[in-house]
């Protein structure tokens, strides 16, 4: 959530940078809410000062304390809804862009940082699904839609690109973990998926539980509530992931592109707020260093501020080349979500006598659509980093 106090000493600003994220509306809802209960804090502990009166009360203080009762009985309840307005309001508030988060809405207006690496030049290059072994009508069987195999010499290349992620991680700092896949509604709400994402989650109701679609909100929830004395703290989860693509009908319909159902390494820190935009840039650099590892041909850019999540400042895309399909499609992401995920969890460090929210930051380290690209960016060759960890020299369906 944002810093509440912040906000109200300097609303213009707050409202001017998220605007840039579409929740201006949004914001102006919370402040008057938060006015309202504001307001009514006061007369609420004005009256309660009334009931307790010092000494034996006359009849007449008699009769005017049941009445002052009465009276607070009902106020009480008024603040009681308009502090659950004013929380249901806040929730809604996304995280402010950074400054320097570029102006605009789709992943179109995402400004172009830098590239690496030549794309390949293939005369007739075949998709992922004719260079590598996936059933994805069998899958569509048995899971439906958006669902795929992956068998045979396909499967060892994506433990490979695993493997291999985790241990680059692992060697930078960042203690490997594997994470639940099942989280409670308070994890989802305090990285920021709830209330914005929930049509994305698939969730396990008599259990009141939820699928997560990252291992960023086990990671996040692993010090929730803590007060953490030695900071930065890096972890690399990896798990399978679960999201509905909801919103993505017609998106994406070919191949095993945009499933429900893939593996990531994911990285996340938590570091001190003086150190969050570092430790971005960081986090950048390591998705780089897989990625050239791979010999996968990239681009880094910067996302624009209204196609920012609701917890993130700042986010990076790595978009590597498809030859299949001609163009950059995302790889990997970091976000840096300063304090926004951090105050909905609870999560604090030591400020001399004080306590004050850490900040915490999330980055992809590999997912499956890294497979996707070298199939399609090598047409069955695999680079020789990943044969160390099992995979074979060359696909074979």
């Amino acid at each position: 959530m944002i810093d509440a106090r912040a906000a109200r000493s300097d609303p213009d600003r707050w409202r001017a940078a998220l605007a840039r994220k579409g929740a201006a509306e949004a914001f102006d809802a919370w402040l008057a809410a938060d006015e309202r209960w504001r307001a009514l804090v006061p007369q609420v502990d004005e009256l309660r000062g009334r009931t307790k009166p010092k000494g034996k009360p006359t009849p007449e203080q008699l009769e005017e304390l049941r009445g002052a009762k009465d009276e607070l009985q009902q106020l009480e309840e008024e603040l009681a809804a308009a502090e659950a307005a004013r929380d249901e309001a806040l929730a809604q508030v996304p995280n402010p862009p950074d400054d320097t988060a570029p102006d605009g809405d789709t992943d179109e207006d995402a400004v172009e940082i830098r590239r690496w690496g030549a794309t390949p030049q293939l005369n007739e290059p075949r998709e992922h699904t004719e260079v590598g072994r996936f059933d994805m009508d069998r899958a569509a069987r048995v899971s439906g839609a958006r669902f795929g195999y992956l068998i045979g010499d396909t499967a060892l290349l994506a433990l490979a690109v695993y493997r291999y992620a985790l241990d680059l991680v692992a060697d930078a700092g960042y203690t490997p973990v594997l994470t639940p896949v099942l989280v409670r509604e308070d994890a989802m709400y305090g990285t920021g998926f709830f209330p914005t994402e929930r049509s994305n989650i698939y969730a396990i109701e008599s259990d009141g539980l939820y699928l997560t679609g990252t291992s960023e909100v086990a990671l996040a929830g692993l010090h929730m509530g803590e007060v953490l004395d030695e900071l930065p703290l890096r972890y690399a989860g990896f798990s399978t992931n679960f999201r509905r693509e909801a919103g993505a009908a017609g998106k994406d319909t070919r191949g095993m592109f945009r499933v429900h159902q893939f593996n990531k390494v994911e990285m996340f820190a938590f570091c001190e707020p003086s150190a969050s935009t570092d430790e971005h840039e960081r986090i950048l650099a390591l998705e780089e260093r897989i990625l050239q590892g791979l010999e996968l041909p990239y681009r880094v850019v910067n996302v624009a501020a209204g196609d920012l999540g609701a917890s993130a400042a700042k986010k990076y895309d790595c978009e590597g080349w498809f030859a299949a399909q001609g163009r950059y499609r995302e790889l990997t992401s970091t976000s840096n979500t300063t304090d926004f995920q951090a105050r909905r969890l609870g999560i604090r460090r030591r400020n001399g006598k004080s306590l004050e929210p850490v900040h915490t930051l999330n980055g992809t380290a590999v997912t499956d659509r890294a497979v996707l690209a070298i199939l399609e960016n090598f047409q069955g060759d695999v680079p020789e980093v990943l044969q160390r960890y099992g995979a074979p020299p060359r696909i074979q369906r």
